[in-house]
Order: C-alpha cells, then sequence, then structure tokens
C-alpha cells in the first residue's frame, strides 16, 4: 500500500510539473500567432484525446514522466501553403524566444502559486534548541552550549531546524567563518559565535546539515511508555495495555525508550521480569521476548508495542501565519531563493565544492513525494515547489536539447543577425542529448547505490 500510495503522489506531482511547464509553451505560442498541432502531457498509451475549435490535439498518456507541445514548423516537415504565416520559423527571434522561455518562466509561476498557499496556511515548525553537540565539531569549537536556542545564521533569522539546515545547505562545501546568533530560551540576551568551516561536507554523500555541523536537537525524553500492543504478541500476553510504563527489567531501571528496546532486543526467547506502572499502582509480569531474524542474519527479541510519542513543549513551537500580501512577498523571496540556491549547487558540483553523488534521480524524487504527503498538504506543496523551481532552473541551463539550448542560439542569432545554421545546431542537439542521458542515468545510479 505505501509503495502504490508513493507512485500515485509522484505522478501527480510530475503531472502537475510537466503540465505547467508545456502550458507555458503552448499559451504563448497561441499569443504569437503560431499554430499547434498537438499539445501532449505523458507517454506511452493515450488515456485522454481531444481536438478544441483550433485543431490542437490534446493529450493525456499513461505516464507523465514527460510532454512537448508540437506547432507547425518548416524544418520538421512539409507544411501547407495557408499554414506558412502561422509557422514557428517564421516568427521573429524575439517570439521565438518568448515560446522557448515560457515553459521555466511557468514552473516558476507555479511554484511562487504553490508558495503562497503554503505560507497562508501557515508555517509551523520547531525551535531550534540544542540538545547536545559533537566532539570537536564546528558548533563546540565555536562556543555554543546545550540548551541554547540558534536565532541566526550568518545573520539570516532560523525560527525553525527547517529554516535553520536550509541556511546551512547554503554553506556546504564552503571555507570560512560561520556565524551563529543564540540565546537561552526565555531570555532576551543574544549571545555572539564564530565557527571555522574547511571544505565543509566536500566528500560527504548524503550531508546532513544539522548533524554534518555538530548539532544535536533537543527533543522531549521518550519514556518506554506504551501506545499500541499488538494483539497476540508478547507485551499482550504478559499483560501490558495502552498507556502502561516499564519501570525496570530484570532489575535494571529502564529511564528511556532506547534502554528498553536494547534490553529486549538482546534477549530473544528469554524471560524478562518486568515492573509496570499503570494509573497509580504497580505490578510485576513477566514477557518472553519472540525471535525474530534480521536481514543481516541476526537473531531479536521483540515484543510487540510501539511507543508513546511525548508532545513538544508549547513555547517550542514556532507558527507562523500570514496575511494574502505577506504571503506573496514571502513566496516570491522563497522562489528567489530556492533558485539562488540551486544555480549554487549546480556551480559548486562543477568545481567540485560538492560531491556528484548529491545528484538525486526518480527513485529519490518519488521517495521524498511519498515522505512529503504523509507529513501532510503543506509539506506536500512545498516539496512540489521546490521541484517546480529545480525544473524552470535546469530546463534554462545553456545545454542543447533543453530551453536554456535554444535561448543560446536565439541570443547568437541576436548578435550575429542570422540564425545558428542547422549543422551546429545538430552537433549542438547530440552533444546535449548525449550529456542529458549521461546526467540521468548517474542520478540514477546515485538512487539505486543509495537503496
Amino acid at each position: 500500500m505505501e509503495l502504490l500510495q508513493t507512485i500515485f503522489y509522484t505522478l501527480i506531482a510530475l503531472g502537475i510539473l510537466v503540465t505547467f511547464h508545456e502550458f507555458g509553451h503552448f499559451w504563448v505560442a497561441r499569443r504569437c500567432g503560431i499554430k499547434v498541432l498537438r499539445f501532449s502531457v505523458g507517454f506511452g498509451t493515450p488515456l485522454l484525446r481531444w481536438r478544441d475549435k483550433l485543431g490542437t490535439e490534446f493529450v493525456v498518456s499513461v505516464l507523465p514522466l514527460g510532454g512537448y507541445v508540437k506547432m507547425v514548423d518548416e524544418r520538421e516537415g512539409d507544411v501547407e501553403e495557408k499554414d506558412l504565416p502561422y509557422a514557428f520559423n517564421r516568427k521573429s527571434v524575439w517570439q521565438r524566444m518568448a515560446v522557448v522561455a515560457a515553459g521555466p518562466l511557468a514552473n516558476f509561476l507555479l511554484a511562487i502559486l504553490l508558495y503562497w498557499i503554503v505560507y497562508s496556511l501557515g508555517v509551523t515548525g520547531v525551535a531550534p534548541v540544542i540538545g547536545s553537540l559533537e566532539p570537536s565539531s564546528v558548533a563546540e569549537q565555536a562556543g555554543l552550549q546545550p540548551g541554547q536556542e540558534i536565532v541566526a545564521l550568518d545573520g539570516e533569522p532560523t525560527p525553525t531546524w527547517q529554516a535553520l539546515s536550509g541556511q546551512l545547505i547554503r554553506r556546504i562545501g564552503e571555507t570560512g567563518p560561520i556565524y551563529f546568533s543564540a540565546k537561552i530560551p526565555g531570555d532576551s540576551a543574544q549571545y555572539e559565535y564564530q565557527g571555522q568551516l574547511q571544505d565543509w561536507l566536500v566528500d560527504a554523500d548524503e550531508p546532513e546539515p544539522i548533524r554534518g555541523i555538530g548539532l544535536v536537537p533537543y527533543s522531549p525524553k521518550l519514556l518506554p511508555i506504551a501506545d499500541t500492543v499488538v494483539a497476540g504478541d508478547p507485551a499482550e500476553s504478559a499483560g501490558l495495555m495502552a498507556g502502561d510504563r516499564v519501570l525496570s527489567a530484570d532489575n535494571i531501571p529502564m529511564n528511556d525508550w532506547s534502554t528498553w528496546v536494547s534490553h529486549v532486543r538482546s534477549r530473544p526467547g528469554q524471560t524478562i521480569e518486568v515492573e509496570v506502572l499503570r494509573g497509580g499502582g504497580t505490578f510485576s509480569t513477566a514477557i518472553v521476548p519472540k525471535r525474530t531474524v534480521t536481514d543481516d542474519g541476526v537473531a531479536i527479541g521483540q515484543v510487540g508495542m510501539s511507543v508513546q510519542v511525548p508532545e513538544w513543549p508549547e513555547d517550542m513551537i514556532r507558527k507562523t501565519e500570514y496575511g494574502p500580501l505577506e504571503a506573496a512577498t514571502q513566496a516570491f523571496k522563497q522562489t528567489w531563493d530556492t533558485t539562488v540556491l540551486i544555480l549554487d549547487s549546480v556551480k559548486k558540483m562543477m568545481v567540485g565544492l560538492i560531491s556528484a553523488k548529491h545528484l538525486s534521480g526518480p527513485i529519490t524524487i518519488a521517495k521524498v513525494a511519498g515522505a512529503a504527503a504523509q507529513y501532510g498538504l503543506t509539506a506536500y506543496l512545498g516539496f512540489l515547489a521546490f521541484l517546480s523551481v529545480s525544473l524552470g532552473v535546469l530546463n534554462l541551463l545553456p545545454i542543447p536539447v533543453l530551453d536554456g539550448g535554444h535561448l543560446m542560439y536565439y541570443i547568437i542569432e541576436i548578435v550575429k543577425g542570422k540564425p545558428v545554421s542547422e549543422k551546429i545546431q545538430m552537433m549542438g542537439f547530440r552533444m546535449g542529448m548525449f550529456l542529458v542521458i549521461g546526467l540521468m542515468l548517474f542520478a540514477l545510479y546515485n538512487d539505486l547505490m543509495r537503496l
């Protein structure tokens, strides 16, 4: 079921992005007086097919992994005399540029719309309060202390862990000072700290900025309190119920959930004497964990109970709500910041400051889409907006076969006063196709290695 949900949310995301991208090309082409023969979303078996009053065929196919807008163009075949004034290749270079640029622009506009919805609904997160620090890490050497809340990084506000992570991502691969502003929760006094980065996370295959800088987020203590008890499993057989708290096991205090889990896992098939708190009283019972063999061939014990997750303190929950105009301002800013981040990441990858192993493909996109959907509507819309910006930026790269490659040819045409020769365009097309397919295969390889 989880796999089917992941596939569903991935196809929805890709379908929306492709449709907006191609509609951008289509809408501007129509406004420029170009005859559109076909508007296609997806590949494979057509699911829907219809024509409008101007004769354009609209097709929706089973796999929304791409799309195209086919226009009347003498370079692609014979054109009837009556259609020549409406051919793409007969339009001015500025009109052709507008048609090509409209696809990526539509993705940016979609991202702004999605971010506007997200900010209108309100942004919720957890305050970046430090639980502990990794020894000899950048954060520890800067002088930060457990219990402090990081309120800014390099002068940019960080109201939540998500905001802090976003700021840290920008520093991956860099060398130089990094500045933290922190305070004690409940205290207005603010303190400044300086750390030093040195080729930070350059070689990390899957960088985790928070951990990589040496921060361990504070979280409420996870006590060994049962949230659910699986029917027929050892915990139920021993009399445990939802809400029970394990006080000790074999006379060893169970002060947190991880201690209880470790104790159980190391004793498959062995009797464990347990003291349990229920309501205002305690009782003793015996549990025999069932034996389970992991994929690594290791036998572990399991009793069939899940943990009750504690609620976060109210003063650590940050929820910011925006009015329509404020949300629009934030949406434009977020789209711009995301664009800069992606371009900066591409530059760092090209010069070796970021490992090429960071490049992700369809499997990673699918996993993130499924996970984002499980976190709720705002998380899914935020992911969709990020993906839309990524599609817009990557399509504008000056690589033949991409929209940016066509724009590059048109700019050359403006400078020279005549179009780039068909021979050079075909050479560029082959090189661009080789590069794009190579990157796609490399990204897929990275995905498989992560699995």
